[in-house]
């Protein structure tokens, strides 16, 4: 019967190049140790635990190596990724740090659509990975990442669109799943409150959908989300309006967005806070004083929303257990938010936010 027939085959399953490269991201990550949680030791916490995962030592330096990984599977496996050709994002660091390890793990070129005035740290080790950087206005970085990508032949990875897809909410060890079994052992193994901050919006999905799929956790554990100034977040999520859009960027790097994303899910979070940034650059240097070194500032915005949840739980005599994230090093920002120069030109007084720190590690008050 063939024989008559007009057929036509594509070998997809049997690309070796393919398969050489998933096989690759494979071993990388049989290679990885899961990320250590810790547990902040303060004085006003008798009835509370409060922990911090340490995301920052994965092999790329931040929590998007987790979102990278998956991206590059994802992409991968749909047939988005071909040998030879670019692999472009629209990231203002941390992500684009992680896709570069991932591209130069595979051997095919990487660039970084990035906003003009992201920590040049941050650009120096997208570069270190073998990746190119594209500064442009915050504005166009969307545009100009899906113009280098049908321009060259190349992939947008377009993190905002497929963060929450990309990766698998159900488990294979994501950052949801880490998190709960890594507290089994704990006083308290099953958390209060798990805080993080968004810029996709696909962490936050993945821990709200796995709250909610873990029968266990349902109606023990909630999900916070913290936003940073100049983001739509946590006005989309009071609101309910997907169309909101603010016409300046986060200065929080790496969270925040001027637009609601797609992997945005409000539906799967329990409660927002919003968080000045004053208060997200104070605590990263309170923080410094209690670990005895620098995070990033998101990990500043993390927590002062847990600080906020953990003091009203004392406050009411509850007991429980917090969670939050540590995101990223320090070191990506020492021009920056380390930089005392920088911050008093930006007009930010971080003395209050230290003072509140200092007052809740002690009495636990807010």
């Amino acid at each position: 019967m063939l024989a008559h027939l007009d057929a036509r085959f594509r070998d997809c399953a049997g690309d070796a190049w393919t398969r050489g490269a998933v096989a690759r991201i494979a071993a990388d990550f049989n290679r990885s140790a899961d990320t250590h949680l810790i547990r902040l030791d303060l004085p006003c916490l008798k009835g509370v635990d409060l922990y911090l995962k340490d995301e920052s030592t994965h092999p790329s330096g931040s929590l998007k190596h987790r979102l990278a990984r998956s991206l590059f599977l994802y992409g991968l496996c749909n047939g988005w990724i071909r040998e030879g050709r670019p692999v472009i994002e629209a990231s203002s660091g941390s992500t684009a740090i992680s896709e570069a390890y991932f591209a130069r793990l595979i051997g095919v070129p990487f660039i970084a659509v990035a906003p003009a005035g992201t920590a040049p740290e941050k650009l120096r080790q997208i570069e270190f990975y073998g990746g190119r950087c594209h500064l442009v206005a915050p504005t166009a970085l969307y545009d100009e990442a899906e113009r280098l990508a049908r321009e060259l032949g190349g992939h947008y990875v377009d993190q905002f669109t497929y963060a929450e897809r990309a990766t698998d909410w159900r488990g294979n060890n994501n950052i949801a799943e880490s998190i709960f079994a890594q507290m089994e052992e704990e006083r308290f193994p099953l958390p209060s409150w798990v805080v993080v901050s968004a810029g996709t919006g696909g962490g936050a999905s993945t821990i709200g959908r796995y709250i909610r799929y873990r029968t266990d956790l349902c109606g023990q554990t909630r999900l916070c989300v913290v936003d940073p100034e100049n983001s739509v977040f946590y006005d989309v999520w009071n609101s309910g309006d997907r169309s909101l859009r603010i016409d300046r960027p986060s200065r929080i790097e790496g969270i925040g967005r001027p637009r609601c994303e797609p992997s945005f899910m409000p539906d799967v979070i329990d409660a927002m806070i919003k968080v000045p940034d004053a208060a997200s650059l104070g605590a990263i240097r309170w923080l410094e004083t209690v670990l005895g070194r620098k995070c990033g500032g998101s990990t500043g915005t993390n927590l002062i929303g847990a600080a906020a949840l953990a003091a009203q739980m004392i406050e009411k005599g509850e007991e429980g257990s917090i969670v939050t994230l540590i995101c990223d090093p320090g070191e990506r920002y020492l021009q920056s938010y380390y930089d005392d120069r920088w911050i008093a030109e930006r007009g930010f007084d971080l003395a209050p936010w230290i003072a509140r720190l200092d007052a809740f590690a002690q009495r636990g008050c807010w």
